[in-house]
């Protein structure tokens, strides 16, 4: 491979890293052999009796509506099993709402005028990526339009989506949330970072180091004679301001950044709290709450009262014949009472076999990862889900309904 033009004089260590970077780059786009640095993904079919669970309604019924040549057609695969994309769900959605009217919030959960945007913060914490990247992809298979954002640097959340690399930092690499945040001319509209995911009616901002950028200057500024508290979390409020129709509800994954975390707060309708119920990690989070509660009382020093729907806590990676495990949870449900939700997500193999594919549980079949395993994470998952479906319901003013109709969905599956 012939030498690249000799390099400038005097040339700084710094600049004749990027130089090598920029060069083996180029070389291996040239070759062929540069990564992707996003999968191009699509999302598998849903078989009739998966859509017939997701839509509350009987395999029957839904068979009788394909041979009536009502709603959107399925595909036909052997012995004349049904099968829909998701996109198709959702058109069977609108279908069911317009047909069944009293139903229609059962069967269309989107907001309706007067019901405000809901934005769930997901606190850095044990199981917190996998936390928001099941909420998410739960939400949108209910019908819900969602936007996830990933604030961590190292772009956990996103490998979840397909988006790997987070430390390349040239190429046509995603905009994180640092773009919209900026605080020199270079800023853009929050419309212009968010990318579409292979989940119909879920949209994603990356992570990655670009993020760090945004710290450094947040932390300048907070020192800064001149100006005694940041604007760091008000910009957090007015990018999702800027994109507040076009969701239900905004998941947030904060990462380790003090001030984009502080944002994640104050733009925050509500917070999740992930803990493992083992007595060292209660002790952590115990901690980690002082760090939300100074975050919090800063934003309220500054003048903007933080005026959160609510405060849930998640028991995660849950082991329940774990006697030790057992008391921490009792701990936890004294201690917390409501705030900490009846349902748990276990310790599973198949949720960890599922990440190692760089895939969730929903987008995989049961014999992936074996039925059993698969049947039970999806249990605890889907219940999890379904609590913070009925929060969110609560606060619409509307009544509560998913947790009853998994609890029906979780009978059928075990009987």
């Amino acid at each position: 491979m012939p030498r690249s033009e000799n390099p400038p004089q005097m040339e700084t260590t710094s600049e004749r890293i990027q130089r090598h970077a920029k060069e083996l780059w180029n070389h291996l786009i040239e070759r062929g052999a540069a990564p992707n640095l996003r999968y191009d993904r699509t999302l598998r079919s849903f078989s009739l009796g998966e859509v017939a669970e997701i839509l509350g309604v009987s395999g029957s019924y839904l068979r009788q509506l394909s041979i009536d040549g009502l709603g959107p057609t399925p595909k036909l695969g052997t012995a004349g099993r049904r099968s829909y994309t998701l996109r198709q769900i959702n058109e069977l959605r609108a279908y069911l709402a317009s047909a069944r009217q009293k139903e229609a919030l059962k069967f269309c959960p989107r907001r309706r005028d007067g019901e405000k945007l809901q934005i769930i913060s997901v606190a850095a914490g044990s199981a917190s990526t996998t936390t928001s990247l099941y909420l998410a992809q739960g939400l949108a298979l209910q019908g819900y339009r969602v936007l996830a954002i990933d604030l961590d640097s190292d772009g956990s959340l996103s490998k979840g989506f397909g988006y790997n690399f987070p430390y390349i930092s040239f190429g046509s690499r995603p905009m994180s949330m640092y773009a919209a945040l900026s605080y020199d001319e270079d800023r853009v509209s929050m419309r212009s970072i968010i990318q579409p995911t292979h989940f119909d009616g879920l949209d994603f901002v990356p992570g990655n180091l670009e993020l760090h950028r945004f710290e450094r200057q947040s932390a300048q500024r907070y020192h800064s004679e001149k100006l005694k508290y940041p604007d760091a979390s008000i910009r957090m409020v007015d990018a999702l301001k800027e994109v507040e129709e076009d969701y239900d509800v905004v998941v947030i994954h904060c990462g380790g950044g003090s001030f984009l975390t502080a944002g994640a707060y104050e733009a925050a309708t509500g917070v999740l709290v992930t803990v493992r119920p083992q007595w060292p990690e209660i002790a952590s989070m115990t901690m980690s709450l002082d760090y939300y509660l100074h975050r919090i009382s800063l934003i309220e020093k500054a003048g903007r009262p933080v005026n959160h729907d609510f405060t849930k806590y998640l028991v995660t990676r849950h082991d329940p014949r774990d006697v030790s495990e057992q008391d921490a949870v009792a701990f936890l449900r004294d201690s917390l009472g409501d705030d900490l939700l009846t349902a748990t997500v276990w310790e599973s193999d198949a949720i960890r076999e599922a990440w190692l594919k760089n895939r969730s549980l929903y987008e995989l079949l049961a014999g992936a990862v074996g039925r059993s395993a698969y049947e039970q994470a999806m249990e605890t998952l889907n219940s999890t889900n379904a609590e913070v479906m009925d929060i969110i319901s609560e606060v619409w003013g509307r009544p509560k309904m998913h947790v009853s109709r998994a609890s029906r969905t979780a009978g059928k599956a075990s009987s």
